[in-house]
């Protein structure tokens, strides 16, 4: 059974998200408290398995309450944030301040859409009660580190193409994890494709954030950008990513359509494009998060001819996307998180 406790300012988010979490079975709503101070003196007598949180809240902010729980017992914690500007900016340091995962909420029509995403809370829910937080938190840089390699002197990096790509798909705890990687790239690295599960309007800020910490360009993807060395690219929350040639250049695709294993953008579209426009050319890296999107995608970037990598279970926060690639066959290596970086600068090695 899992043992939950909602802490958030509203009313209407407590007595709804407890409704639909109450009618899931193995799950138990232990409390719900209006802001931390109340959370905290409840948790003195019944520690959650899970907590539920807002950013905004009175008397202390979720942020400092996270800092707090992570400090005292670390417990995994959902963060329910509204899908404005500032919030999204809040839940980024949220994120790296320990926070599992993102449960965004609008700012109208707020009952119809807990009750509608019901189950999408509930499933984030089992995915926190199962992550590996020791993971995360080791995964969180705490300060900035030296490339894998360092960049070539005298490269201009804008003006070459490539015929090769790496292509990523990471979710639940993926914003640390992708932090740990690129963050260890040098300006010569080959072009990269992301797909990380996240909402509309985070995806930009997540991609400034890394911009800011990389020595390559890390931005959200715009339809008809080109893939090139020392660049790369975010899919942004609900788009899908695909991988076009043009000529002999790379370019990316981003355009609406349906849910793909309930995501959007789907690592999956995106993997698959790669193995039909790359073929061989490309690497791919499957990373931490919940369910299997991308597993079968890599399989075929790996039928394809491609490299393939997939996170191994201990430095994962949730061994769930890389133990189906690894299951259906489609990962050439299973490394830990720290380990990646450095593969993706051999591949480049071999491509030049």
């Amino acid at each position: 059974m899992i043992r939950v406790l909602i802490v958030d300012d509203s009313a209407l988010v407590r007595q709804v998200v407890t409704q639909a979490l109450s009618r899931e079975a193995g799950i138990e709503v232990i409390g719900a408290a209006p802001d931390p101070l109340f959370a905290l003196e409840r948790m003195k007598v019944n520690w959650p398995d899970v907590i539920i949180c807002d950013i905004e809240m009175p008397r202390m902010d979720g942020i400092s309450f996270l800092r707090k729980v992570m400090a005292e017992r670390p417990t995994p914690v959902v963060i329910c944030s509204s899908l404005a500007e500032s919030g999204a900016q809040a839940t980024f340091d949220a994120l790296s301040a320990g926070a599992v995962s993102i449960i965004t909420k609008p700012k109208v029509g707020l009952k119809s859409f807990l009750e509608d995403a019901s189950n999408d809370i509930a499933q984030a829910v089992r995915a926190a009660a199962r992550a590996n937080l020791g993971a995360l938190r080791r995964s969180v840089p705490t300060a900035a580190v030296a490339p894998a390699v360092a960049p070539a002197g005298g490269l201009s990096v804008s003006a070459r193409t490539t015929d090769q790509v790496i292509a990523m798909g990471t979710s639940t705890g993926g914003t640390q994890a992708l932090e740990a990687v690129l963050t260890q790239l040098p300006a010569t690295c080959l072009g990269i494709v992301i797909v990380q599960h996240m909402p509309e309007k985070f995806t930009a800020m997540f991609a400034e954030r890394l911009d800011s910490l990389c020595q390559i360009e890390v931005r959200e993807a715009r339809d008809g950008d080109r893939v090139i060395p020392g660049r790369a690219l975010i899919a942004p929350g609900g788009r899908h990513m695909s991988l076009k040639r043009s000529g002999a250049q790379y370019v990316v695709e981003v355009a609406d359509g349906p849910l793909v294993n309930r995501h959007k953008p789907s690592v999956d579209v995106l993997f698959r494009s790669v193995a039909r426009c790359a073929g061989a050319n490309a690497l791919g890296v499957i990373m931490t998060g919940m369910g299997d999107d991308g597993a079968r995608g890599l399989k075929e970037m790996h039928d394809a001819g491609a490299h393939t990598i997939a996170q191994d279970e201990a430095s994962c926060v949730v061994f769930g996307m890389p133990m189906e690639a690894i299951r259906l066959g489609g990962a050439d290596q299973v490394l830990p998180l720290g380990s990646i970086a450095a593969a993706m600068v051999a591949y480049t090695r071999q491509a030049k």
